[in-house]
């Protein structure tokens, strides 16, 4: 990979008040040396795979990443007289994937996402778990080998999602007040963080990478799993920060482990055992936390790569680049703490995400938090209330034969709304929206990602481009440009709104619920008929420019949203 960009700089500048509580320790508390760094990222000859691994090509459309642990605990807090049987939640959380002309191939189990304790009876993990799994236990039934068994009898693909760095949470719900066990016992398997006083799981720790292992071994030996996905996602930092890309070489050794280990459990029950990892959007933003995918690829480490959690924009043709065609490419989208201004988009908006990725590379697209079922269903237990765009989204947006000829929606990214992590990932903080326009007159660029090339002559398909712009008055006058073509503003709005755009006031942290349209709310809204030969498939390139505004006028224009709305009449 390249030296360290302007992004690694202004991560580190951004946790500098992190690095310098930050001590890297072995297990006798001694400052980490340079003779065991190297020993870390000695081991880099390639892992010989078994010849039914190398032969393994798994086929998936749309993934789902399931997070049904907190499902289960609002499922619970539904029932305070204890009477939560598993039946109706076992139905209710296959919901979609039950549904006719469902896409949903493979089901990645995300409900570990308890740090105080274990969802199952394990030996290696704190032995607290919530009381409605306790019930269950009870009971006699093992809840994750029903879901894992229910999935396998769709003739689904069954994974467990680790999350690598969990927050410490109370098994009834509610962050903890002290923290894991784990953490004060080992001091050294913890980084301190900004955002979360119990501070994360440090895998520059040997002790702590074993005792990883030690967990997913059990996991992978007491449940008929395809797969692990470790999941870096949840959360950011794992390497002691400001020395993420200096340490790259523990969360190597950290993948070698783990595929050595799941390779000897693949051998001992005759057949393979896949491992994924979850990982940022770039190559640079990998860089930044300490993530030599290239490495892992050249290794044989993994066999997907998950890109991305909330971003729409994924740089796959990079990944392809870096890691060749023997690690498959999935983007994911997570519609909870959505890419901000766009929670819960249109159904036209998904279609836009999802088919960008396929025409950029993908081998097929994940979803995380998305809703179990229909509004209907999830009230029943607990789940997240969701618009049906989602029901729809997951007959379509995992096949491109789905997505053709759709109306769609294109959109550039917005920065911000993340604030749990100390690092790259989640943060979107390279996002190009929103953007204050020059005074004067100089243009504001972006990038227009659009699935869909220009239709032939007798198909009729209309591109508009849409600026929504804050501040901007009725008599300002702005200039488009679309791949270099001038365009002429068709449409303008001086009294549009948008429930998702706050300013003045500062985005809300994403997750949060849509609020009602402010009635006194003033955006500008401009739309631009693109001319067919202006446009094409790929990477199209955006202007915006102010021409004209009174001297007198002291605001700044910020530009809010750009936006391409493909619609096939």
């Amino acid at each position: 990979m390249n030296p360290p960009t302007q992004l690694q700089k202004t991560v580190s500048e951004r946790s500098s008040a992190i690095n310098r509580r930050t001590f890297l320790h072995t297990s006798a508390g001694a400052v980490l040396s340079t003779t065991l760094l190297q020993a870390a990222i000695t081991n880099t000859q390639p892992v010989d795979l078994p010849a039914d691994h190398r032969d393994l090509v798994q086929r998936r459309r749309i993934v789902i990443q399931h997070d049904v642990f907190w499902v289960m605990r609002n499922y619970a807090t539904l029932h305070p007289d204890g009477n939560a049987s598993f039946a109706p939640f076992r139905d209710a959380v296959f919901s979609y994937v039950d549904e006719p002309g469902s896409q949903i191939d493979a089901i990645w189990w995300d409900i570990g996402g308890n740090a105080s304790g274990s969802v199952y009876p394990s030996k290696v993990a704190p032995t607290v778990t919530p009381p409605l799994v306790q019930q269950w236990h009870r009971e006699g039934l093992d809840w994750v080998e029903q879901l894992v068994n229910e999935t396998h009898r769709r003739k689904l693909e069954a994974f467990w999602n680790h999350r690598i760095s969990e927050v410490d949470l109370l098994p009834e719900g509610g962050h903890s007040k002290v923290p894991d066990p784990l953490k004060v016992e080992h001091p050294d398997w913890v980084l301190p963080t900004s955002w979360w006083p119990h501070g994360m799981w440090n895998l520059a720790a040997s002790g702590l990478r074993e005792h990883k292992v030690a967990l997913l071994h059990e996991l992978a030996t007491r449940y008929d799993l395809d797969g692990i996905q470790i999941d870096f996602a949840r959360h950011v930092p794992c390497l002691p920060v400001g020395h993420q890309w200096e340490l790259r070489g523990h969360v190597t050794q950290f993948m070698r482990m783990v595929r050595e280990m799941l390779m000897d459990v693949a051998q001992k029950r005759g057949r393979p055992f896949l491992l994924a990892a979850r990982v940022p959007q770039t190559l640079d933003g990998c860089h930044a936390d300490g993530f030599d995918v290239k490495a892992w690829a050249e290794q044989h480490l993994v066999d997907v790569l998950t890109l991305g959690s909330r971003s729409m924009d994924v740089d796959v043709e990079a990944f392809r680049a870096a890691v060749g065609k023997g690690v498959q490419l999935q983007p994911c989208f997570d519609d909870h703490h959505a890419t901000d201004g766009y929670r819960y988009g249109s159904i036209e908006f998904l279609r836009g995400v999802f088919a960008n990725h396929f025409q950029r590379g993908a081998d097929s697209v994940t979803t995380f938090n998305w809703s179990i079922g229909t509004p209907e269903v999830a009230r029943l237990i607990g789940g997240e209330i969701a618009p049906h765009t989602h029901q729809v989204a997951f007959k379509e947006v995992g096949d491109p034969s789905t997505l053709t000829g759709k109306d769609k929606c294109f959109a550039v990214e917005r920065r911000g709304g993340y604030p749990w992590a100390d690092g790259f990932f989640n943060r979107n903080d390279t996002a190009p929206l929103p953007q204050i326009l020059a005074a004067d007159g100089r243009a504001a660029k972006f990038t227009l990602h659009i699935s869909d090339a220009p239709p032939i002559k007798d198909v009729k398909a209309n591109l508009t481009l849409r600026c929504i712009l804050f501040q901007a008055d009725e008599a300002d006058v702005f200039e488009f440009q679309y791949n270099g073509t001038p365009l002429s503003i068709a449409s303008r709005d001086v009294e549009w709104k948008d429930a998702q755009i706050f300013s003045p006031k500062p985005q809300p942290i994403s997750g949060y619920k849509p609020r009602t349209i402010d009635p006194n709310q003033r955006l500008l809204r401009l739309d631009c008929v693109v001319p067919r030969e202006a446009w094409k498939r790929g990477r199209n390139e955006v202007e915006v420019r102010i021409s004209s505004r009174e001297l007198s006028k002291n605001s700044t224009v910020q530009v809010e949203k750009v936006e391409a709305h493909l619609l096939y009449p």
